[in-house]
């Protein structure tokens, strides 16, 4: 099945966190204004000033982000066109291009960063407009107690690549260990120039009601 959701427009009561114009309600890990620059309506990566976070933080949630890859046909492996989506700061999402990569690994493209494999390569060529659609379920927390991991369901392309997956915990390089808190969006700076455009979020409620409402007269 693929659900091709290049272009989609935020629904109504979205945040949204690139609107094409500003990297306003963005900024460098240490509050410092965002170094990343805004042509076009796109985010364009500028290798080595620093990751990038939203001010806005999120518990659980639906995120919808597109990226677009340089071209590096000398480079191989984590050289690749490297970057990363870490939904609170503390799980990434690899950005890499491994198009036509036969068994993608940990690493590559869409990869939970050393936790999960991708289920298929959904990378498209360098240089193609890519999508990241994510369904994050936060941590449930008693205090500082993790009581249930955090889960992600994420399309790639159209494709469901991760089906409800359960994380273990936190990935490499997380913003803080602090998972009971809601987290922000971060966007990674490996070094390599990649860009970003039409990102939007949707908080998610914790949970459905457990009994049926009155009925109406």
């Amino acid at each position: 099945m693929l659900i091709d959701t290049l272009g989609a427009k935020p629904p109504e009561g979205s945040a949204v966190l690139f609107d094409g114009a500003s990297l306003d309600g963005w900024t460098k890990m240490d509050g410092s204004p965002a170094e990343w620059v805004v042509t076009d309506g796109v985010i364009e990566v500028v290798p080595r000033t620093g990751d990038i976070c939203t001010v806005q933080r999120f518990t659980d949630h639906f995120l919808h982000l597109e990226f677009r890859l340089s071209d590096m046909p000398d480079a191989v492996g984590q050289a690749k066109a490297n970057s990363g989506v870490f939904l609170q700061g503390r799980y990434e999402i690899q950005v890499l291009d491994s198009s036509g990569w036969d068994i993608p690994g940990l690493g590559d493209c869409g990869g939970i960063y050393n936790q999960y494999a991708p289920l298929s390569n959904a990378c498209k060529p360098a240089l193609a407009w890519q999508t990241y659609d994510v369904i994050f379920r936060a941590p449930r927390c008693e205090g500082k107690v993790v009581k249930e991991n955090a889960r992600v369901t994420l399309l790639h392309n159209g494709i469901v690549i991760h089906n409800n997956v359960e994380l273990p915990g936190v990935t490499g390089a997380p913003t803080d260990l602090d998972v009971q808190l809601p987290g922000h969006l971060r966007l990674q700076d490996h070094g390599n120039t990649i860009w970003f455009r039409n990102i939007w979020a949707v908080p998610l409620p914790k949970e459905g009601a457990n009994e049926y409402p009155p009925r109406m007269k």
